[in-house]
């Protein structure tokens, strides 16, 4: 795979982890069985039955857990170090040809730091959301929040150049917005 396209597809893919972090796991592994996309050499398993299985009930159960009062902030707390993990695992899945320390390199920087800072940004609306709205609002967000992690991931297989693009400028607005609000305070 060229390195341009697999950077590109693990970005785009780690950048939906930034919004669900099940989704894209759900997508890559659809898009290996179905012959859209290889898996680098060791992560065949996510293009498995089992992890059809595993990855399916995982972002059900995250969906419906977004819908839950008080239970949606909860799993923010947790959700940003596994949107990381996540990124970094598929940014590694993609990301091929080159030796395995730029590889683990290139995946936990592009990768985990792009779903950590999507992720903690989405974190900070929820949490606005719930201060102004005790929680009436979340709904919304959650259902943006699901929406997009899969029609990113969809057309981030598709089209891994053009979301390779977006996702640098999701990952740009998230990271100008935490900023201003980490000068802010």
């Amino acid at each position: 795979m060229d390195i341009a396209i697999g950077i590109c597809l693990g970005l785009g893919l780690a950048a939906s982890c930034g919004f669900r972090v099940f989704v894209p796991l759900l997508i890559s592994n659809i898009a290996s069985m179905t012959g859209i996309v290889n898996l680098g050499g060791g992560f065949e398993w996510m293009g498995s039955w089992p992890a059809f299985a595993i990855f399916l009930t995982a972002t059900i159960a995250e969906i419906g857990a977004y819908y839950i009062p008080v239970i949606d902030n909860a799993l923010d707390t947790i959700s940003v170090p596994l949107a990381a993990v996540a990124g970094t695992l598929l940014s590694v899945t993609f990301i091929t040809d080159v030796p395995p320390m730029v590889q683990w390199t290139l995946g936990i920087i592009v990768g985990g730091g792009s779903a950590a800072v999507i992720k903690s940004g989405a974190s900070m609306a929820r949490l606005k959301s719930t201060a102004f709205t005790a929680g009436w609002a979340n709904w919304l967000i959650a259902t943006f929040e699901h929406v997009t992690s899969f029609v990113m991931s969809v057309l981030t297989v598709l089209l891994p150049i053009v979301m390779g693009v977006i996702a640098l400028g999701v990952l740009g607005f998230f990271g100008w917005r935490l900023a201003k609000k980490k000068n802010q305070d």
